[in-house]
């Protein structure tokens, strides 16, 4: 059975989880893809990972770069920004207490 996630969970967490994948080395787009899909997120396609880029490089966090391929039109890498490596403490931290938080409640037993 494949697992799925909460869209709406992940929506709110893709850009810490490719800040990550960033940080550990640049990647271009379907590599970051089959990258968050080999973590575990299947169900992750490139329609949510693409804007979710061109969104991080707006914001300053991820800066991009052309590649020649010897296969087809040159590829896109993506890199962290030191701005994005501080987005991505950031994030980090206040995923932490989010998730410490959630789980105080949900840890509790029930009546």
């Amino acid at each position: 059975m494949t697992e799925t996630h909460d869209p709406q969970l992940l929506k709110g967490v893709l850009s810490l989880l490719l800040m990550h994948l960033l940080a550990e080395r640049e990647s271009y787009g379907y590599e970051v893809v089959q990258r968050l899909q080999a973590a575990g997120f299947a169900d992750v396609l490139e329609g949510s990972v693409y804007p979710a880029l061109t969104r991080l490089q707006r914001e300053g966090r991820v800066e991009t770069r052309l590649v020649p391929s010897t296969s087809g039109p040159a590829r896109k890498y993506y890199r962290l920004t030191p701005a994005g490596r501080d987005a991505l403490a950031a994030g980090t931290k206040t995923w932490a207490r989010h998730i410490a938080a959630v789980d105080a409640v949900l840890s509790r037993p029930l009546p």
